[in-house]
């Protein structure tokens, strides 16, 4: 409801002078009236001020009590929402409006200079310093809608109708006066200008804020803590920056954590980012992507759902034209300890990278590899990292760890490890890997390919487990399609091979051709086309532009049958209309073998996390005894570990699956 606002009496102008106050002209104070002046003290008034009422008291820390009101401050061109507390205030606050229940204590200067887009529209250089894919940020920037910004830089009219779109958002939210909205929290902080402050936001410390946006609510407060430097930024709901960290023209998710000294320059930072300790300089940090270590580098390169090593670090020039090259690591990757990358590079998705490498590889053909330096060589083991406990662990931790509270949600995120984008680079895969053998012969030692060497021993378990995964991924989604309703919350029940038929058939002829990863959601390439023919053509809102896009990720698992389906019509020659209830009963018996095959594998890497070697420090003092009862109270017995007991109840829950559906198609036949 809008406040009624009113001229000081004349009573009131004597209880405020009486209280220290002063004010360039009388005139120009308003309040509401509700407006006692008891609580104003010591405040001088410059150009128009309005003020509400104070009625309530403070919770301090320490249990100290302190009633709403305004002290210490000089006030130019603000308006002051109902019951709030402004004390110490240093040298001033200017053209802000500021709502309901607000702390700002112990604070240097708070100011509106000028008109402001508060952030918005800022251009931010990332993946390569030498300028070319500078990316136009705003208040509601989805990851997606950035990828396509940055990358599709070829299609320019395309980009320039997004930047227009993006411009003239910028635009509405320009103004000469700054908010800081209801319960907001300020103390001990320095400089803030041009700046906007969303509900519930927290301020402990800062030291200076300039040109940005906060956009903190009630589900999803924004903190920043002691010594926080941001300039030209926006930083989404749920984050939390602290510890001196730096930001500077960098855009950062919802549920964003940076502390302990990160630094971040020129780079976009989306869903569930971490940085600590390390830099960022002109990245792009799709959802997940973490770097918790000193001395960690990440530059001029694209990632997502990545878990950089201590000391990792990338090269983004050759001391010729200057920093121009830029790298991709493709989703859920990770890189050791003092891991190098010379870019450009692009690293496969689920790769591991240990060691330096030099030699400019492509491994985006061949997911879930080992990238390993020998003896300054980078040798290549395909699709190893499938049988690894860590990739698992990963993709079951990354939806735990979902930091974001606010109900709408910028980033659309599929965390599913096996989809058609990823199959897809199986069955490319498999491919790259029989050409080598058919052009280098099946008996050599070493294979070459994309500055990479290949052993033989490592190409051929490569096919095999590509092939595994392609199996489980195949009979998952067939499972899936069968025996669940399309919103898959409930289970299906077909009584009739007719039924079943119809079930097989899918939705939509989305789907069949090329999947992408657009920075965390995996959607059909001609999905995207779509949403972006319409921009293209200006039919499209940047807000209905970013529905449209959302709407793509609601509707992956009918586009992921499409997909699914094709490839099983393909592998059996056979349609829905001729497939039989054998062929299906086929590929549920060949899913089992595959899922309890890989179980057994990650089962047994698990275990060499309680071999001898891992029991090496356990017990310094004493007997093989104590070190062996030393390493069970700290790290327990392997059958009782949390992921080996859900390991080995995910192989029984699968079997008993596999039988269920057995059965159910059984009795169609």
């Amino acid at each position: 409801m809008k406040k009624i606002y009113q001229k000081l009496t004349a009573a009131q102008i004597e209880h405020l002078k009486k209280n220290g106050c002063t004010a360039t002209d009388w005139d120009l104070v308003e309040v509401t009236p509700q407006f006692s002046p008891e609580y104003v003290k010591n405040v001088e008034f410059y150009g128009k001020v309005r003020m509400g009422c104070f009625e309530t008291v403070t919770d301090q820390l320490g249990g100290m009590k302190m009633h709403t009101g305004i002290y210490n401050a000089r006030l130019n061109n603000v308006e002051i929402g109902d019951n709030c507390l402004i004390d110490r205030i240093h040298n001033y606050v200017s053209n802000y409006k500021i709502g309901d229940n607000v702390i700002i204590e112990n604070t240097n200067l708070i100011v509106t200079d000028g008109s402001s887009t508060f952030g918005n529209g800022v251009r931010v250089p990332v993946m390569n310093e030498g300028g070319g894919r500078e990316l136009a940020i705003y208040d509601n920037l989805s990851s997606h809608l950035a990828y396509v910004l940055t990358l599709y830089r070829h299609d320019t009219e395309l980009i320039r109708n997004i930047e227009k779109m993006i411009d003239d958002y910028a635009e509405s939210r320009r103004s000469t006066v700054g908010t800081i909205e209801s319960n907001v929290r300020i103390f001990n902080c320095g400089t803030i200008k041009n700046t906007y402050i969303g509900e519930g936001t927290s301020l402990g410390g800062v030291s200076k804020l300039s040109n940005g946006s906060i956009n903190s609510n009630a589900a999803a407060p924004v903190h920043l803590g002691s010594g926080v430097k941001c300039n030209d930024f926006i930083i989404s709901s749920g984050s939390e920056i602290t510890d001196s960290t730096l930001i500077s023209r960098c855009f950062i998710g919802q549920g964003c954590y940076m502390g302990k000294h990160y630094s971040a320059l020129d780079s976009v930072f989306f869903a569930n980012c971490q940085g600590f300790h390390g830099e960022a300089t002109a990245i792009f940090a799709g959802p997940y992507t973490v770097s918790h270590h000193k001395s960690s580098l990440l530059i001029a390169g694209m990632f997502s759902f990545l878990n950089a090593g201590s000391a990792s670090n990338q090269s983004n020039h050759m001391y010729k034209l200057g920093p121009i090259h830029q790298g991709v690591v493709e989703r859920g990757s990770k890189t050791t300890s003092n891991s190098y990358l010379l870019w450009p590079a692009r690293v496969g998705t689920f790769t591991l990278v240990m060691g330096r490498h030099t030699k400019h590889s492509d491994t985006s053909d061949l997911p879930f590899s080992y990238l390993i330096e020998n003896a300054t060589e980078s040798f290549l083991i395909p699709a190893v990292n499938l049988r690894s406990v860590g990739t698992v662990r990963d993709a079951q931790k990354w939806p735990k760890r979902d930091n974001r509270k606010d109900p709408k949600k910028l980033d659309s995120i599929n965390f599913n490890l096996l989809s058609p984008y990823t199959v897809q680079k199986m069955y490319d895969g498999i491919k790259v890997l029989k050409e080598l053998t058919r052009l280098a012969g099946e008996n050599n030692e070493i294979y070459t390919y994309q500055n990479c060497k290949i052993r033989n021993s490592s190409l051929k378990k490569g096919i095999y487990l590509y092939n595994i995964a392609i199996t489980k991924f195949l009979g998952n989604s067939l499972i899936s399609r069968i025996s669940k309703s399309d919103d898959y919350k409930t289970e299906l029940q077909l009584c009739t091979i007719e039924e079943l038929r119809k079930r097989l058939k899918p939705n939509t002829g989305i789907g069949l051709g090329r999947w992408i990863d657009v920075s965390g959601m995996i959607c059909p390439k001609e999905a995207l086309d779509s949403v972006l023919t319409d921009i293209r053509n200006g039919k499209l809102t940047i807000a209905q532009a970013e529905e449209r896009i959302a709407d793509i990720h609601s509707h992956y698992y009918e586009y992921e049958w499409t997909w699914a389906y094709d490839k099983i019509c393909q592998f059996t020659g056979k349609n829905a209309d001729t497939l039989t209830i054998q062929d299906l009963i086929d590929i549920v018996k060949k899913w089992k073998n595959a899922v309890v095959t890989l179980d057994n594998m990650l089962y047994e890497d698990a275990k060499k996390e309680f071999d001898l070697n891992s029991k090496i420090g356990f017990g310094v003092d004493g007997s093989e005894n104590d070190r062996m009862d030393d390493f069970t109270a700290v790290r327990g017995e392997f059958e009782q570990n949390s992921f080996v007991k859900n390991c080995k109840e995910h192989i029984v829950n699968k079997e008993a699956l596999g039988d269920k559906t057995i059965e159910m198609l059984e009795r169609l036949a």
